[in-house]
């Protein structure tokens, strides 16, 4: 977070309008420089108009007792008036009709931002009332509010884009009058904070933490690895000896059972090859009773075909059965129609087979 510039009207000795440029003319160039001047010159009032503006909250208010009212003469000519002793209106300047301060700065993302603090007396006049305050946050680049408008809202949102707090920005970018031991005097663990805030370390806070982490869970494992190894005694060298000594007379009787498994499945093999044997020679001894049956079942066939019985063959038996039926329809024939004298084409074919012959 960086700080451009600050703006106000109107706050407690300053009056009218103020403005301090922190980046341009002699302050943009000097790294560091000093607020002087006699006392009730508004050096304190410049931090004042920066705290209100960023927090809505002053730190030399911080002390002063909650709940408790003074009562002051707001304007000329006006009553006196019960205000709260740590209510930041009173910054207002005594006879103003409204006062401002208004902040630039650069957050801790890089953009530029505009915080503005308002406050303003009833129908504007310094005899008037004063009213309730309000604050607003523009980001600049793109000329647009942030926030719903509500001053919780937009504090909290200012104070994000700040980085800080108002209890670490008091004591880390703004030390009042009398408060510069606030930081010395703050506890250990809230100057770490307050430090790592600033210089942008909280990354290194991060590993650190996680360093931690990684340390316990990698501490539990150990502890449970050693617990194993106690559950288990380490062996004395004779024990040692005495169990590599069966290793070995068990790895020799397994080198010997390995033969003995080979020579097993030789003798498997052979017995199932004998068994397969065994079956087709039972399948071919069943197709040869078969055939057999059905060539005894034939063999009244065969005799009554053989040469010279009363039932011939089948070749010669089918060409002498033609040769019948060709006699039987010749006889019919020549039974039931007279002789015909045969015709030329007849005859020629006798004369043709008598030349044959």
């Amino acid at each position: 977070m960086r700080i451009l510039a600050v703006r106000g009207a109107n706050l407690a000795s300053l009056a009218g309008a103020f403005e301090v440029d922190f980046e341009n003319g002699p302050i943009g160039c000097a790294g560091l420089f000093a607020i002087t001047g006699p006392t009730g010159a508004g050096k304190s009032t410049l931090l004042d108009a920066i705290c209100l503006a960023l927090y809505d909250r002053l730190p030399r208010l911080e002390r002063a007792e909650r709940g408790a009212r003074a009562e002051r003469s707001d304007a000329p000519n006006s009553g006196p008036c019960a205000l709260a002793l740590d209510d930041v209106r009173g910054t207002l300047r005594h006879g103003a009709a409204d006062g401002f301060a208004e902040v630039d700065f650069q957050g801790q993302d890089g953009r530029r931002y505009r915080a503005t603090w308002k406050v303003h007396r009833a129908r504007r006049k310094a005899a008037g009332a004063l009213q309730e305050q309000t604050v607003a946050l523009i980001d600049l680049a793109a000329d647009q509010p942030i926030g719903d408008g509500r001053k919780k809202e937009t504090l909290a949102a200012i104070a994000d884009r700040v980085g800080l707090d108002f209890h670490q920005f008091r004591r880390a970018a703004l030390l009042a009058q009398g408060e510069f031991d606030a930081f010395i005097t703050a506890r250990s663990a809230d100057r770490a904070t307050l430090l790592e805030r600033i210089t942008g370390t909280g990354i290194y806070a991060e590993i650190s933490r996680a360093a931690f982490r990684r340390h316990g869970r990698a501490k539990a494992e150990l502890e449970r690895l050693n617990t194993r190894l106690g559950e288990h005694r380490v062996l004395a060298p004779e024990e040692r000896t005495q169990l590599e000594d069966q290793r070995a007379a068990a790895s020799a009787e397994a080198l010997q059972l390995v033969g003995v498994q080979d020579a097993l499945k030789r003798d498997l093999n052979w017995y199932e090859r004998d068994d397969a044997l065994r079956r087709d020679q039972a399948m071919a001894e069943a197709c040869v009773a078969e055939a057999e049956a059905t060539d005894a079942a034939a063999a009244p066939d065969r005799v009554r075909r053989a040469p010279g019985s009363s039932t011939p063959r089948c070749g010669s038996g089918t060409r002498t059965r033609r040769w019948g039926r060709r006699a039987r329809t010749a006889t019919r024939r020549s039974a039931c129609s007279t002789p015909r004298a045969p015709t030329r084409s007849a005859r020629g074919t006798r004369s043709l087979r008598r030349a044959r012959t």
